[in-house]
């Protein structure tokens, strides 16, 4: 197990009291989490935290529970079953035109949820992620071309970012003249929990020009991911628009930022550490049980592609300044850099 002390050492002088007090959506947080979380695992494995707006979560910290919770049918992902009615009353309320994102994956359980896994995993195979591989060599390689012949480039800005966002574009059937929205659009989705009111507006149009695409989909399908969902049958059963466009909100976040973060935080994990020792790796990023994440074989793709392409271009590559901190970006939903400036 690791130890706090390897870490940060001012996390041992907190309570377990005072640990949650502990803002983990901060930026100051995200540059260096891990001793809080070696702190948990070792003398609060099941602690609550500081969350968005002043609110409280559940943090579990060892892998053994993680795993059993993730698997435990008896926790639920549908808010509207967790919470009680007066607790519903108090929360936040998603306005009519968003309504439908509540009929997303992440939003169900059981017999809905086994329903609409079924009918997305007809357009969302392993299978149509491998035939991918060419598109992802090719995007890859082309970011490489540019940045090279600067000898430098931000390694979130000009690759982690771009090259998911050009893919999950490609995939799901966005014209390419609309894909320099998208970057603007899944950071809004990702931030909507801790900044509603900034991020309302952008989620708004996102929905309306998703409804628009399914519509000319419906009329013109095409050989991408909407023409697919709209496509998709289990017997008399299929999608309702509300499910796609759900079901799209969620590939854009799952499919792209966390792409972005797994790329970029990776790379510059691996200029830190360059001998990977970590074997076995049981690792729980994409999850377990029934909400295994279903982008886990486009994400492996990505990375399995983005990652040595770019050490293989640029075998000495390394940041341009060591010594200035790193920009790291709020949130707790997910962790991420900012920017992260590299020579090649």
């Amino acid at each position: 197990m690791t130890t706090p002390g390897r870490w940060a050492p001012a996390w041992n002088s907190l309570t377990v009291g005072e640990l949650a007090s502990v803002d983990i959506t901060s930026k100051t947080f995200a540059a260096e989490p891990f001793g809080f979380w070696a702190r948990l695992r070792l003398d609060a494995p099941v602690q609550p935290v500081r969350w968005a707006r002043g609110s409280t979560a559940w943090v579990i910290t060892r892998y053994s529970d993680v795993e059993a919770a993730l698997r435990d049918p008896r926790l639920c992902k549908n808010r509207h079953d967790a919470l009680t009615g007066e607790q519903r009353a108090a929360g936040p309320k998603l306005p009519r035109a968003l309504a439908s994102l509540e009929r997303g994956l992440l939003s169900l359980d059981g017999p809905d949820h086994d329903r609409l896994r079924r009918l997305v995993h007809q357009a969302f195979t392993p299978r149509r992620i491998e035939q991918l591989r060419g598109q992802v060599e090719q995007v890859a390689e082309s970011l490489l071309d540019s940045a090279q012949c600067r000898g430098a480039m931000d390694l979130i800005g000009d690759y982690a970012a771009p090259l998911p966002l050009i893919l999950i574009a490609r995939i799901i059937g966005v014209p390419e003249e609309d894909t320099s929205r998208f970057r603007a659009w899944t950071r809004a989705l990702v931030s909507v929990g801790e900044h509603p009111l900034r991020s309302i507006g952008s989620v708004l149009r996102f929905v309306v020009y998703l409804r628009r695409l399914i519509t000319t989909r419906s009329r013109d399908p095409r050989d991408d991911l909407v023409s697919a969902l709209v496509a998709a049958r289990d017997d008399d059963d299929q999608l309702t628009t509300d499910e796609i466009v759900a079901m799209l909100f969620l590939l854009l976040t799952a499919g792209h930022e966390t792409t972005v973060n797994l790329i970029g935080v990776g790379t510059s994990a691996l200029l830190e550490h360059p001998d990977l020792t970590r074997s076995p790796n049981p690792h729980l990023a994409f999850g377990k049980g029934a909400h295994y994440c279903l982008g886990a074989p486009l994400a492996r793709l990505e990375a399995q592609i983005a990652i040595p392409a770019l050490l293989r271009r640029a075998p000495d590559l390394r940041r341009t300044d060591p010594a200035a901190p790193v920009a790291w970006r709020g949130g707790a939903i997910v962790r991420g850099l900012e920017s992260l400036p590299v020579r090649l």
